[in-house]
């Protein structure tokens, strides 16, 4: 197995998230098929297939901006459940969540 290797980090401002899903949308284009992500209290992290990750200080599952930048990388996750804590380090969801066709429209 590889060894993880940080690429990038990036500072999330006071609530500044169209910043936060430009870095999101910039780095996600240099790593590989994203793998998953772990969610900590103050950080987030994006892991590709081979490892290579990168991080969002100050996002994390405390913020209510982490729902549209888990969104954002198709993360698989329940919105109303995110910001409870845990007794862990981190929370760890994968990505790679598909809709089904014509889920946005009403029928």
């Amino acid at each position: 197995m590889s060894a993880t290797r940080l690429l990038a980090v990036h500072d999330f401002p006071s609530a500044d998230l169209a910043a936060a899903l430009e870095v999101l949308k910039r780095t996600r284009s240099e790593l590989r098929s994203l793998r998953k992500v772990h969610v900590f209290p103050d950080r987030l992290q994006v892991f590709d297939v081979n490892g290579d990750y990168f991080e969002i200080r100050g996002l994390g599952y405390a913020q209510p901006e982490i729902v549209p930048a888990l969104r954002f990388v198709n993360t698989n996750f329940k919105p109303e459940r995110i910001h409870n804590p845990i007794d862990r380090p981190y929370k760890e969801f994968l990505t790679g969540r598909r809709h089904n066709w014509a889920e946005d429209r009403v029928m």
